[in-house]
């Protein structure tokens, strides 16, 4: 069978050894505690006979998704390694090395994932997870990643079915979740795109209802159409995902076991969300530009904009909330430059000023890296926290604001990073008055798909 033969969905939600697999993985969930082993107590021969059970049914599958047979094959060795151990604390490196999805980056391909592991933004125990996608791929984004925007690890995913570590706030499927007592090199990272565009249309329809906003045409075609949005969110992450390794850089770009102050990465995470949309807004502008690509670029820059000032300030908590005050950041300084109005009660936006306005608060960030460079490491800190209270309020019980005291700043990082509120730039009044009618609406979409839009 050749690999673009594969793509039709021979899997599905309804399959029966699809459907004996997750019921299979969702008993044997129970019997887990945290790090994955098996819970003290747990019944061991009801353990056996359900991963002996996950066993049966990876194999049965194994035959209706080819591109996908390495990976099953180290899969099964690992799941019966596990049983031989007494359901220890699970290693899983030889099959999560084997899974390869951005090997294939073929639109509709359909991939069994099963792996103990945690979920970002979902659960932190590490249970098994058995997932069926699909990859999303359009013709332009293949151009665009091959052409202009080289990402070999990116690969946009869609849902078809899940467990229960999925029916939750997680939108992203990443190699270093799984279970592994050694690391391996990652060589992915997938997003699922239908939950981002399926959460963001139905928050962006309250949002925009809510603060009386007229939506422009191209706007409301998001609203419309699920599909679409999917590929504009596809777009916004090619960019911003390989960002993270581009520009004038004053540190490790992931932060990767580095402690600093939350705001840091507020403004790494907004540097790269903005490099998309001055991408998407050069693609427009682009006499080079084939019509699909400007078109999904043009919806890019509403998906970039609305979530970040719709979705963002009011998701979860207000501790250390670095995406939050990223997009805290972006309404202000909108507000703050005339393109955004909150007059009588209704929101509007000056939409020719808007791309423009934008851009200059990514030039104003990634002028603060450049010239950070040349910085200390607390001196780059404080810059930072300057270019941010240039626009938004601190805390009125901020140490930062008021100014470090000289102890503090002649002293470790740690004392800098210590000093700063777990909430060091609260919401505005707009955003407390928004909150409280479209906070449901952000907390209801939990564990949604393309399908419960």
């Amino acid at each position: 069978m050749s690999l673009l033969e594969s793509t039709r969905p021979t899997v599905t939600a309804e399959t029966p050894a699809w459907m004996r697999l997750k019921s299979a993985v969702t008993a044997f969930r129970a019997l887990q505690q945290k790090d994955g082993a098996l819970a003290d107590g747990a019944d061991r021969p009801l353990a056996t006979r359900l991963l002996s059970e996950v066993r049966d049914e990876v194999r049965a599958l194994v035959p209706a998704l080819p591109h996908d047979a390495a990976y099953l094959t180290a899969l099964d060795a690992d799941l019966a390694a596990w049983a031989v151990s007494g359901f220890d604390v699970p290693d899983f490196r030889v099959s999560l090395a084997a899974f390869n999805p951005q090997r294939d980056r073929v639109d509709g391909l359909r991939h069994l994932v099963l792996f103990p592991m945690t979920t970002q933004n979902g659960s932190s125990d590490r249970l098994l997870e058995a997932l069926l996608v699909d990859v999303i791929w359009p013709d332009f984004i293949d151009a665009l990643e091959r052409d202009a925007y080289t990402n070999p690890l990116f690969v946009p995913i869609r849902f078809v079915d899940f467990t229960g570590g999925y029916d939750t706030n997680s939108a992203v499927l990443f190699p270093e979740t799984v279970a592994m007592k050694e690391l391996i090199p990652f060589t992915w990272g997938a997003i699922f795109q239908d939950r981002e565009a399926a959460r963001f249309r139905r928050v962006l329809a309250a949002a925009a209802e809510i603060t009386k906003l007229d939506l422009p045409a191209d706007a409301r075609r998001l609203l419309e159409d699920q599909a679409l949005t999917e590929r504009a969110f596809v777009l916004w992450d090619l960019v911003h995902d390989r960002t993270h390794m581009r520009g004038d850089l004053p540190f490790d770009p992931f932060m990767i076991k580095q402690r600093m102050p939350y705001f840091l990465y507020s403004l790494e995470e907004l540097r790269c969300d903005l490099t998309a949309y001055r991408e998407a807004v050069r693609l427009v502008r682009s006499d080079g530009t084939d019509e699909v690509t400007r078109d999904h670029a043009r919806l890019a820059q509403y998906t970039i904009l609305f979530d970040r000032i719709f979705r963002f300030p009011l998701t979860g908590s207000r501790v250390r909330n670095y995406d939050g005050l990223g997009g805290q950041l972006l309404f202000a300084w909108l507000h703050q430059h005339h393109v955004l109005h909150w007059t009588d009660t209704s929101l509007a936006i000056d939409w020719e000023q808007l791309p423009d306005t934008v851009v200059a608060l990514s030039d104003a960030i990634n002028d603060l890296y450049w010239a950070s460079i040349d910085r200390p490491k607390t001196a780059h800190w404080l810059a930072a926290y300057d270019l941010v209270r240039a626009t938004l309020t601190p805390n009125p019980a901020s140490r930062w604001a008021r100014g470090l005291p000289d102890e503090i700043l002649a002293g470790a990082p740690k004392g800098f990073t210590d000093s700063v509120l777990d909430d060091e730039f609260p919401l505005s009044m707009f955003y407390d008055a928004l909150g409280k009618k479209l906070r449901p609406t952000i907390e209801s979409t939990e564990g949604i798909t393309a399908t419960t839009v």
